[in-house]
């Protein structure tokens, strides 16, 4: 039997291959192999396979370097390796702990990938149509491999929160009001009519199925399981999300406790906005005054449009300036997000050979007027020079890295961190004009501070600060509850009810995502001001930037380190 073949590139190359055979909605992702039609197997059977996966590609990582040590001594093979092997290592602790059976929640699962996939396949020809009713069809049996792992994990003991059931549950009513598949099939050519709708009836079926049984028989099973995960599932689930342990030591408090701080400074600049904008009026009293007098749009294809421009004058504006972007990178599409979507605006990326751009998308929630103030300093956190400058630009530069380092190894704390440090770069350059616009960028700051106290304090229940004030001042001590974070979250922060109560639901089913953001944009900006004092007078703020935005994926074990040597 021959030897490790490759180096760690390659090794996790090969990977990415071998994941896109598993799980054809990667390669859609990804913009490969556009002709399949196949959906991913969500049943135990699958999980199984990808956990086989990511411990026969750990020994064939461990088994090249053994053979090749100087392979270290190479930055991009040495990055990509310590990426693919913490990577690797935080889903096998997963699965270990049999995440998958409970993979539930209002925004990542696979009820969700599987319908969203849908919205990333080519449609413009025939062909293309072809494509998505055969891929339509599979939907059924997607579902029901998904439903035979949830009760899988009923049956061990593998739960998730009522409230996190009940929420998804009106999420799928929200898509069979459309229907969501039938909809879909509507846009399609005549030539594939009877296929699509034949497809289209199928899944739509199979969305009121798990609806069911989500609603019928796991809802009742699942009363009395608590919505905090505690200490051990919160640091494995801290580690997927942040590429670092976490949990070690005192990692999560010291995280906690400057979470706490960072709101502390924040809430200072808020007051003196507000007083800026409306003598005497409190932040929130003064957001809700924009809400009603600040610049707004009416209509959802008009804010599409609006959107669209902010970001085509971002790139205008920033290019050949404080970045350089290549043609491809310099296209990106401003969408609206589908019904029953959850409330938080999001990117999706481009295709590696970018046949697909960027996309940003804005849930509307039924509305149709929008007030600019809460709009503008998200679109440069999810669109430019936010997420899809470096999305993009880690698509153009996958050939001289890996697809590995530049789509699958993403790291929620270096892909957040770097959107929330582009909101601040906005603010720093003089970009934040619009009326409110400031107050908007410190609302959005505030959220990313107060998640990292919430999630935390939640999950581990920590006690509530001895100096905290407001809602939370007859709680000084006490351990954080959901109804508390509520609380404190619509006593400061500008977004409306609906959206709280979505991201309270995304908190409590995503433990140690909220945290990421924060987290990165701290490693992000010790980065930058370790590389401004080593090169002084010879720092160059736009070559850093491209620099930092070309060297793919890394962890929070890693980001800081390498950010500084740029």
């Amino acid at each position: 039997m021959s030897g490790p073949v490759g180096t760690p590139r390659q090794v996790a190359d090969r990977y990415v291959d071998a994941v896109c055979e598993l799980d054809p909605i990667v390669a859609t992702s990804l913009g490969t192999r556009p002709g399949d039609d196949r959906l991913p197997d969500p049943s135990p059977a699958g999980l199984e396979a990808e956990a086989e996966l990511t411990r026969r590609t750990l020994a064939e990582l461990d088994a090249v370097l053994v053979t090749d040590p100087s392979l270290d001594d190479d930055p991009i093979e040495r990055r990509c390796a310590r990426l693919l092997r913490e990577r690797l290592g935080a889903e096998e602790a997963a699965h270990e702990a049999g995440e998958g059976f409970r993979a539930l929640s209002n925004l990542f699962s696979p009820v969700h990938s599987i319908r969203q996939v849908f919205l990333l396949m080519p449609t413009a020809t025939e062909d293309d149509w072809g494509v998505v009713a055969r891929r339509m069809a599979r939907v059924p049996e997607a579902y029901r491999g998904y439903v035979e792992t949830l009760r899988e994990g009923a049956r061990r003991g593998l739960l998730v929160a009522p409230r996190q059931v009940s929420t998804v549950v009106g999420q799928l009513d929200e898509w069979l009001r459309g229907p969501f598949f039938g909809g879909l099939a509507g846009s399609g050519p005549d030539a594939v009519r009877g296929e699509l709708d034949a497809a289209a009836r199928d899944a739509d079926a199979a969305v009121a199925e798990v609806r069911d049984f989500l609603r019928d028989e796991y809802l009742p099973r699942a009363e009395g399981t608590p919505d905090a995960v505690g200490r051990d599932r919160y640091a494995i689930a801290a580690r997927r999300w942040n590429g670092s342990d976490l949990g070690a030591g005192q990692g999560l408090e010291e995280a906690y406790a400057w979470g706490w701080s960072e709101y502390r400074r924040i809430l200072a600049e808020q007051r003196a906005e507000a007083e800026a904008l409306r003598p005497g009026a409190t932040p929130v009293e003064a957001m809700r005054w924009l809400d009603e007098h600040g610049p707004a749009v009416d209509g959802v294809e008009t804010v599409r449009q609006r959107l669209q421009a902010m970001m085509d004058e971002a790139i205008t504006a920033l290019d050949g300036t404080h970045f350089d972007l290549a043609e491809p990178v310099r296209h990106v599409e401003a969408m609206i997000a589908p019904p029953g979507s959850a409330a938080a605006p999001y990117y999706t990326r481009p295709a590696q050979d970018f046949s697909r751009p960027g996309r940003t998308w804005l849930p509307t929630l039924g509305r149709e007027r929008f007030p600019l103030w809460d709009l503008v300093s998200i679109w440069y956190h999810e669109g430019v020079p936010g997420h899809h400058l470096q999305l993009a630009q880690w698509a153009y530069v996958s050939r001289d890295l890996s697809t590995y380092q530049t789509s699958l190894g993403s790291v929620s704390a270096n892909v957040e961190g770097w959107a929330l440090y582009a909101e601040r770069l906005m603010d720093e350059l003089g970009h934040l004009t619009e009326p409110g616009a400031r107050m908007g960028y410190l609302d959005a700051q505030q959220l990313r501070a107060i998640r990292v106290v919430i999630d935390i304090g939640m999950h581990l229940r920590l006690p509530v600060p001895d100096d905290a004030e407001g809602v939370l001042a007859g709680s000084r001590g006490r351990p954080w509850t959901p109804e508390l974070a509520r609380a404190f979250a619509g006593e400061h922060l500008g977004s409306d009810p609906a959206f709280l109560d979505s991201e309270l639901i995304r908190y409590l089913g995503l433990p140690g995502q909220a945290i990421s953001y924060k987290l990165g944009e701290r490693a992000w900006l010790a980065g930058r001001a370790a590389a401004q004092r080593a090169r002084g007078a010879d720092f160059d703020l736009k070559a850093w930037h491209m620099a930092a935005l070309s060297q793919g994926s890394l962890g929070l074990d890693d980001l800081e380190a390498e950010l500084a040597q740029l």
